[in-house]
């Protein structure tokens, strides 16, 4: 079965193979590299010889659910991509408490920018589950960026993109209310191709994480899921939340 956000293309017929003794035995799945790169907008205008150079300064790394890629401190040897699975970003405080920064998906990235000015990881990266990630180092990157310009400003453009986010994160933490924040998480949850009518979203990452990512405790978080569900906005069902009416629930924020 294709893994979720991989186009099929991408994966190699190898998930599991006979052992010499005869009996089936189950391997991680296998990606062609070099495709999931050209599927992704930072490497898709890349020659197949250039795609090649990259690849092979690129390690794949597979990681279980609550297994950390990286720990704050640690040095920055390049940057990772999510092939599947969720990477959730933070930080916690001399107290003890965590806070999540960013919550990475598949086909997006993260450490672009330590990678470039040399310093050590200052947030952990934590599985959130089992997940496929691509280090691409350090050393293929600059080699890259010597030979084409356009890479260096499609890797810019990349940067520009979250620091963007950062921004309206700030922006969203400052002037606009908790109901607000959570209503553009369910929104920013729904696929692109869906403008109207009733769907349902995973709040995948657990209540704890999204409310962290939202700067609010866990209990405020339900409690205006709560309130939300009080106004038939949407209807609650463990982690599967059902939004009747999508542009109903939008224009709650205009």
């Amino acid at each position: 079965m294709p893994m979720a956000g991989v186009p099929q293309s991408v994966l190699r017929n190898d998930e599991s193979r006979k052992s010499a003794g005869g009996r089936a035995r189950r391997l991680r799945p296998q990606i062609k590299v070099q495709a999931f790169l050209a599927n992704l907008p930072l490497f898709s205008e890349m020659s197949p010889g250039e795609l090649d150079r990259i690849a092979a300064g690129t390690e794949t790394l597979y990681v279980q659910k609550g297994e950390e890629v990286c720990h704050t401190g640690d040095p920055c040897t390049g940057f990772h991509l999510v092939v599947y699975g969720q990477v959730k970003l933070g930080f916690t405080s001399p107290q003890g408490v965590e806070k999540v920064v960013e919550i990475v998906r598949p086909g997006q990235s993260f450490g672009e920018a330590l990678m470039f000015l040399d310093k050590p990881y200052i947030v952990f990266a934590q599985a959130l589950s089992d997940s496929m990630l691509l280090h691409v180092s350090k050393h293929a990157v600059n080699a890259e960026l010597s030979r084409d310009p356009g890479f260096a400003r499609r890797m810019l453009s990349g940067l520009s993109r979250r620091l963007h986010g950062l921004v309206r994160d700030v922006e969203a933490y400052t002037l606009r209310s908790g109901a607000e924040r959570v209503i553009g998480y369910l929104l920013g949850e729904v696929p692109e191709e869906v403008t109207s009518g009733a769907v349902e979203v995973e709040l995948t990452p657990g209540k704890s994480v999204i409310a962290s990512r939202l700067n609010m405790t866990p209990e405020h978080f339900s409690r205006i899921l709560h309130e939300l569900a009080a106004q038939d906005l949407i209807e609650v069902d463990g982690r599967s939340v059902r939004i009747p009416d999508l542009e109903r629930l939008r224009g709650t924020t205009s």
